[in-house]
């Protein structure tokens, strides 16, 4: 092999890099076990609460030092590996902006216009069809109106860029640009409130190409408050403040007044301070030594001196060193409530000025010297009713720009007539003061007047980067965001669940792992032992690259690693069966590998390519955790490849080199299907009338029984019911049935129930229904909730309150798993799903055309597939109403199509390759003989791969858990017909296909 030393080298430098990127998490796990230490003295949330407390306090610390660089606990945090909702419990939330309520806003007093109305009826119905709402509503309106100008029904005094000579086009473009900004303006506030949610690692993005933003909060714990807090209206004010100058004084006196008054209570919380140290020298001496000085050390680093807590409780938390403009401080996060709590004392608030009002900043500090700390900002409230002196309804655009010297960024914003007479006023009356705006309660700037300002243009300046300046301008848009985020699907998982899940993962990935390690041991003897410690690198590999990439692991992305597992053995399995080949044609052993490494390299990249092709199309079109499965998958055929080609044969040739001889198979497998003469071809008859016959059913149960179409194709809403003991799912169905059927009697709603066990302990229950499934609102889901708690309360021994039912936090029964999906997100995922597949067969049809040069191989591989995913189809519709698991057509059950697609199409890519060479050895020989000898002589190899793939998937189906199981029957069956189908299936059908001058050619 070429280049020996690089490839060694290149190993070497990986397995640094993946040591160096898995220690964080490793690291991350040793921090958090000191913090759940140092609670372990408390009880109930008061643990949760103190052990969130200390990481906070170290959030910002050093605690890894690699000599290079010391790392910071919310740094290493950052770097680990991330595990999803499935695994970690917590919700996953879509928004959606409705660009209907956009256009209405615009429109004012001409939304009642009977011509705008019919418009905007339209422009829903085409926008269930999947056609663009503005582009829908400008069409109907110039049908409705016979071409009346659109800018007179959007004419307003306070918009500058509609007029009455306005273009349709210019009106739509502005249109188009308001949807944008109120979609950029909800973002910014969900992602302010999020930050203050106390959620950790949470991750909020925009989709691109839609009105839509995902919310992912691991661990959250109260779904209802996050429902209510993400579609709230947003509140924009503007406030006046106190200089720290004025306050700052106050605050040192009243710093005595704090310590007097925990002096007098010391003796009440003595005894928990003993015991909390108690357990903490037996848990990992100095714990909270650590806490309690850790923010104080951190102030003396950054700025030479600090206040002693027991001298000074309040300024040592509030450090004024930091104070100017109207903050009075920067406290670090941990420290916050505690400042909270003193400020509210009664003796405290007696000495402050009865207008004073404190507000948090809206996010810590990132830069030094106040670094992880949030300000403290002193407001002054004038009104006597309290209210803010201006609110966000008066802002008519703001937008970021470049300041006019310098690189700075500014903010320039402007108001409606209501705001310029009281921004004038405001504004003379504070020259040389901070004006704070205020977000949700929190300060997001607090820029200083400079001088009276009329007209209501103004520009915010303060060393912004032109991101922050984006940010600001967004916030202070939220004031007029016209269209509040609407829930279009949201998923709840209990941490119970998630940790059921994390278990059952576990158990599959080490039985499969095992069982494939055996398995090629077992065949391949030494040279298999070497392909397991390849594996072995090749896991460790994927696990690096997955953290570096900052990948989210998800049950079905432990699903991918395992079936990663199966696949990676087929490129060594080609390697050995070439090399076994080259053996038998009586070549030496060193020449033997070299031939083999090298005659089978084309078989393995044309055949892992395709598989490549399928999972990118899954992560275009998947949804979390399918994009999570797509992930593993694609960065696991990557590390497979280099594992087997590189790593393998560095072991084998190293082996060589020191005994002159290595084994590629035991006594009874050297010959194993080696001398098959079966004929492919001429049984083709038998072949088509069996898929034939499969394929008329699958269509046949199409009609008869459908689909069992999951909510996320249907909308609708799925929980997963915790008992605490095994029920009967008869008569948890009758139950639900009967209260439902009190409501379809009443409203004549559409229930459409379906219950089925989950799981095989008999205590958990899945419920589906369509009761009100394109009513996102919080009442909805409330009276949902509660049907199904009356339904089944009286099946659990111990008393289940409601809150405890349906919070998935609080008790281990109750809904432990909840999926809500409107009508709109339903409707996308049908169209991915037929894109998805549609896309991946006419990827890989081109691709084996471009490989194989006649449109008749790529052809007979795309029919083939198609016959795979509908027979898979097939299967499902005739088995989910016997199955005791279930079997619905939903993502997961896509990836598995798309996964089979890819599969088979690999064993028919190495079958189609080996024709080729045929082809090329054998010139003479008619067509008909070279597929079939060509295919014969794969057998082993498709034997092989199918079994190693088929054992790592019967392990996950049987270990993995009940929320993939019918994914993995899925996969189970479509690796199985895949490969029938690439012998049976795909090669006959290119045969047919050929001319005949091309079928007789060669014919001695």
């Amino acid at each position: 092999m070429q280049s020996k030393g690089a490839i060694k080298l290149l190993a070497i430098l990986l397995a640094i890099a993946c040591i160096y990127q898995l220690s964080f998490s490793f690291k991350t796990r040793s921090v958090e076990k000191k913090a759940a230490a140092y609670a372990a003295a408390y009880d109930g949330d008061e643990r949760s609460e103190r052990e969130q407390y200390y990481l906070d306090s170290v959030q910002n610390q050093p605690v890894y030092n690699l000599g290079f660089r010391k790392f910071t606990y919310k740094e290493i945090k950052e770097k680990e590996l991330n595990l999803g909702l499935d695994l970690k419990g917590g919700m996953n939330v879509m928004l959606e902006i409705q660009v209907e309520d956009v256009v209405k806003s615009l429109a004012g007093d001409s939304k009642n216009d009977p011509a705008f109305i019919e418009a905007m009826a339209q422009a829903k119905e085409g926008l269930r069809t999947g056609k663009d709402f503005i582009g829908e509503f400008v069409r109907s309106y110039r049908t409705a109106t016979n071409g009346a100008p659109l800018a007179a029904i959007f004419v307003s005094p306070d918009r500058k860029d509609i007029t009455p000579n306005s273009t349709d086009a210019e009106v739509e473009k502005i249109l188009r640009k308001e949807t944008d900004d109120a979609i950029d303006a909800s973002f910014n506030i969900l992602r302010s409130r999020i930050d203050h949610f106390g959620v950790t690692q949470p991750n909020i993005q925009r989709l691109p190409n839609s009105n839509r933003i995902l919310v992912e909060l691991p661990g959250v714990k109260e779904p209802e408050r996050v429902r209510k807090l993400l579609q709230g209206s947003a509140s924009l004010e503007f406030w006046t403040t106190y200089n720290a100058g004025e306050i700052v004084p106050t605050l040192m006196r009243a710093d005595q007044v704090v310590k007097q008054y925990l002096a007098d209570t010391k003796p009440a919380v003595e005894e928990t301070v003993a015991v909390a140290e108690a357990a903490d020298s037996t848990a990992d001496g100095g714990l909270i030594a650590e806490v309690a000085t850790a923010e104080t050390e951190t102030a003396a680093e950054a700025t030479g001196s600090y206040y002693d807590r027991d001298q000074n409780p309040l300024l040592a938390l509030l450090n004024p060193q930091f104070a100017g403009g109207a903050a009075v401080g920067a406290v670090m996060a941990a420290d916050t409530a505690a400042v909270n709590d003193y400020l509210a004392l009664p003796a405290v608030k007696e000495m402050l000025p009865a207008d004073l009002r404190f507000k948090w900043a809206i996010k810590g500090e990132t830069q030094q010297p106040v670094d992880g700390r949030f300000y403290l900002y002193a407001i002054k409230v004038e009104r006597p009713d309290g209210r803010a002196p201006l609110d966000g309804s008066v802002i008519t655009d703001a937008r970021e720009a470049y300041a006019q010297r310098g690189a700075e960024a500014e903010v320039s914003m402007s108001m409606n007539s209501n705001g310029i007479s009281e921004w004038a006023r405001l504004t003379a009356d504070n020259v040389g003061r901070c004006v704070a705006i205020v977000l949700d309660g929190y300060v997001y700037s607090a820029p200083v007047v400079r001088q009276k300002i009329e007209g209501g243009n103004s520009s915010i300046s303060g060393n912004f980067t032109i991101q922050e300046a984006k940010d600001l301008a967004n916030v202070l848009k939220s004031g007029k965001v016209p269209a509040p985020a609407h829930i279009i699907q949201d998923t709840v998982v209990g941490p119970s669940l998630g940790q059921e899940s994390i278990n059952a993962g576990m158990v599959s990935f080490v039985i499969a792992f095992l069982l494939v390690l055996l398995y090629m041991g077992a065949f391949y003897k030494t040279a298999g032992w070497m392909a397991d410690l390849a594996l072995l690198f090749n896991v460790f590999l994927l696990m690096g690259v997955l953290v570096s990439f900052g990948a989210v692991l998800t049950l079905p992305g432990i699903a991918g690693i395992v079936l990663t597992m199966g696949m990676a053995v087929d490129s060594n399995v080609i390697i050995y069966e070439r090399i076994k080949e080259e053996l038998r044609a009586g070549k030496g052993l060193s020449l033997a590998i070299k031939d083999g490494f090298s005659n089978a390299y084309s078989a393995i990249i044309d055949g892992q390519l395709t598989t490549i092709i399928t999972g990118i199309v899954l992560f275009v079109f998947g949804n979390g955790p399918v994009q999570g499965f797509a992930t593993t998958l694609i960065i696991g055929i990557l590390t497979s490849l280099f594992s087997s080609i590189f790593i393998t044969r560095l072991l084998i040739e190293a082996i060589v080199a020191k005994f002159g001889h290595i084994s590629f198979s035991r006594k009874w497998s050297e010959n194993w299907l080696n001398n098959i003469h079966f004929d492919f071809v001429g049984k083709r008859k038998y072949s088509y009338a069996i898929s034939g016959t499969v394929i008329v059913l699958s269509f046949i149960s199409f009609a008869v029984f459908g689909l069992n179409r999951g909510v996320e194709f249907t909308g609708g809403r799925s929980y997963v019911v915790l008992f605490d003991q095994p029920v009967s799912v008869e008569q948890v169905r009758a139950s639900v049935e009967d209260q439902f059927a009190q409501i379809e009697n009443a409203d004549n709603a559409n229930v459409s129930l379906e219950i089925k066990q989950y799981g095989g302990d008999g205590d958990q229950v899945r419920i589906v229904t369509q009761y009100k499934y394109d009513d996102a609102s919080d009442e909805a889901t409330d009276e949902i909730n509660r049907l199904l708690y009356d339904a089944v309360k009286k099946y659990y021994k111990t008393a289940v309150t409601f809150a405890d039912f349906r919070n998935t936090q609080l008790s281990p029964y109750g809904i432990v798993s909840a999926d809500k999906i409107g009508p709109s997100i339903a409707k996308d995922m049908t169209y991915n799903a037929i894109y998805a597949v549609f896309f991946s067969l006419i990827a890989i049809g081109l691709y084996i055309t471009l490989r194989f040069k006649k449109w008749q191989w790529a052809t007979g591989a795309t029919l083939s597939l198609a016959h795979d995913a509908l027979i898979v189809i097939g299967l499902f519709s005739m088995l989910y109403a016997v199955m005791p698991f279930n079997l619905e057509i939903n993502q997961a059950f896509i990836a598995a199509i798309l996964t089979v697609i890819g599969y088979s199409i690999n064993n028919t890519v190495v079958i189609f390759d080996r024709i080729r060479e045929y082809i090329a050895l054998y010139p003479k020989r008619s067509l008909r003989d070279n597929i079939n000898n060509a295919t014969n002589s794969t057998m082993a190899r498709t034997f092989n791969s199918s079994g190693t793939t088929l054992v790592t998937l019967l392990a996950i189906f049987l270990f993995g858990g009940e929320t993939i199981r019918g994914f993995i029957f899925a996969l189970l069956c479509g690796v199985a017909i895949g490969t029938y189908s690439s012998w049976f299936i795909a090669t006959p059908l290119s045969f047919d296909l050929m001319p005949e001058s091309i079928k007789n050619k060669g014919k001695e």
